[in-house]
C-alpha cells in the first residue's frame, strides 16, 4: 500500500471515530493498536519510495551515458567523413571546413542532448522529492494529531 493511501486510512479512522462524551475539544476514541499498525506500514512503505528515487537517479545516469555515447558516435562519424573527403587542395579545404561544421554541430547536439537529459532527470527528481516530502509531512501531521488526541 502507498503512503498516501495509509494516510487517508488514518484520516478516515480519526474522522469516523466516536467522540468522547462531554469532550469540548473533540477528543475521539481510536484503537492505538490500529494506528500503530498503520504507522508501521508507513515506515515499511517509505523505503520503497526512496528506492524509486534511487532508480530515477540511476535512470539519469543511464540517460546521460546514452547521450554521451550518441554524441561520441556522431563525432566519430564526422571524423570518418572528414578523412574520406581528402583529395586535391581545393576539395581538401572544403572537406575540412565541412568536417569542422559537422563536428561543431555534433558537439552542439551532444550538449543539447545532455542538457535535455539533465532537465528531464531533474524534473523527475524534483517531483519525487516533493511527493516524499509531502508524505513525510502528512505522517508528522497524523502523528501529531494522534498524540494530541491521546492527551
Amino acid at each position: 500500500m502507498r503512503v498516501d493511501d495509509l494516510i487517508l486510512e488514518l484520516q478516515d479512522m480519526v474522522n469516523d471515530a466516536r467522540a468522547m462524551p462531554l469532550s469540548r475539544d473533540k477528543k475521539v476514541l481510536i484503537s492505538s493498536d490500529r494506528i500503530l499498525d498503520l504507522l508501521d506500514e508507513m515506515e515499511d512503505t517509505l523505503p520503497s519510495e526512496i528506492r524509486q528515487a534511487k532508480n530515477i537517479v540511476a535512470d539519469r545516469e543511464q540517460i546521460l551515458a546514452e547521450a554521451k555515447r550518441g554524441g561520441e558516435d556522431i563525432i566519430r562519424q564526422a571524423e570518418e567523413r572528414r578523412k574520406i573527403m581528402v583529395s586535391e587542395s581545393e576539395i581538401v579545404r572544403a572537406a575540412e571546413a565541412q568536417a569542422r561544421e559537422i563536428i561543431a554541430d555534433a558537439k552542439k547536439k551532444s550538449q543539447d542532448m545532455h542538457r535535455a537529459a539533465n532537465s528531464y532527470v531533474e524534473d523527475l527528481m524534483k517531483r519525487t522529492d516533493e511527493a516524499i516530502t509531502a508524505s513525510a509531512q502528512e505522517i508528522r501531521k497524523a502523528r501529531q494529531n494522534f498524540k494530541s488526541s491521546m492527551k
